[in-house]
């Protein structure tokens, strides 16, 4: 499915190479002031341009087809699109017999048994994420309604430096590609969003940012570093009455909820699939093992575009959580023996 959200609901639709990407939002309350200039400082971070990034540019000016009147959200569905202008179809002809190793060609293929669009990847591109972009827009906007929410998004390394340029220069360099780690932060958060099991926060998160092309692993807050851990080193004391805590292993949630402390998680992103580099595999046309040389534009390391991208899937999910816990709040007040 495309579609995800209880209330703050998303679809993305589009193909790299097709007429148009896009997302249509629905659940977003009226009343949200919206225009298209509200949308360029996070679009432009998503930008190619930069070492290391494909050199395909588009103009990626947000169309608002509905939702939206007089500046503000007026209640309906909001449909954003963004037109494809910069193609070249032909560097993807030969995957349809030689799928790229690492990459969805095979996969797609058998799912949708042919009839998958291919050129530029089709519906599993990372174009295609420049609507979760646009959403983002959106749910931070829902999140400020609730509290001062502030997203810090940063590369902690590339290829396994801390040096990121030198990293990304030799990859390009090289033909190859290298994978990356992304850290989220959100400060601002309200404890009491998410639920104790199959809806945790984490789990909510964890959805959307598996949604992202190349995305392998995420972690909160001490991660997979907990597994070495004493529950000494690992529990986080409180410091004062509104439960700010003088650690944050637990990434901002506990019980599935979140506790009022900062969200804190990484993700690994992989390699790019398509390199330069020569790749023995195999012809599905012929069934003779082959020599791949991919042509085209791509990212020695998506992450550097990507990281946005991740940022964006952690406010969309944030904002369905405020508004599913705004919805109970009515109800849960309401009860007569509810603990003052």
């Amino acid at each position: 499915m495309n579609t995800i959200g209880k209330i703050f609901c998303i679809s993305l639709y589009g193909e790299s190479h097709g007429k148009a990407v896009g997302v249509v939002i629905d659940g977003c309350p009226a009343g949200i002031s919206l225009t298209e200039e509200d949308f360029a400082e996070d679009l432009n971070r998503r930008k190619a341009g930069a070492e290391g990034t494909t050199t395909r540019t588009e103009s990626d000016k947000p169309i608002l087809l509905s939702g939206v009147f007089d500046g503000h959200t007026n209640g309906a569905p909001i449909h954003i699109a963004f037109r494809n202008e910069n193609i070249r179809s032909s560097d993807y002809e030969q995957f349809i017999d030689i799928p790229r190793p690492g990459h969805a060609d095979f996969s797609a293929m058998m799912k949708f048994q042919g009839w998958q669009d291919p050129r530029g990847s089709g519906h599993f591109s990372g174009r295609v994420s420049i609507g979760l972009v646009a959403a983002a827009v959106v749910a931070k906007k829902i999140l400020n309604s609730f509290s001062d929410i502030v997203f810090r998004t940063r590369l902690l390394e590339a290829g396994g430096s801390r040096d990121i340029d030198k990293a990304v220069y030799q990859a390009k360099e090289s033909g190859d590609s290298i994978g990356a780690l992304v850290e989220i932060r959100v400060s601002g958060v309200p404890a009491g969003w998410g639920e104790p099991f199959f809806d945790t926060a984490e789990s909510i998160i964890s959805h959307y940012i598996f949604a992202v092309p190349a995305v392998r692993g995420v972690e909160f807050g001490d991660g997979f570093a907990a597994a070495k851990m004493r529950g000494s080193q690992h529990n986080d004391p409180f410091i004062d009455l509104h439960g700010r805590t003088a650690r944050n292993g637990a990434g901002g949630i506990n019980g599935g909820i979140t506790n009022g402390n900062d969200i804190l998680l990484r993700v690994a992103v992989k390699p790019a699939s398509s390199i330069a580099s020569t790749q023995n595999t195999l012809d599905f046309s012929r069934d003779e093992m082959v020599n791949l040389e991919i042509h085209g534009r791509h990212d020695a390391c998506i992450a550097l575009r990507g990281a946005v991208v991740l940022e964006a899937a952690t406010a969309c999910a944030l904002a369905d959580l405020a508004l599913v816990a705004r919805a109970e709040a009515p109800f849960i007040s309401n009860i007569p023996w509810r603990k003052s």
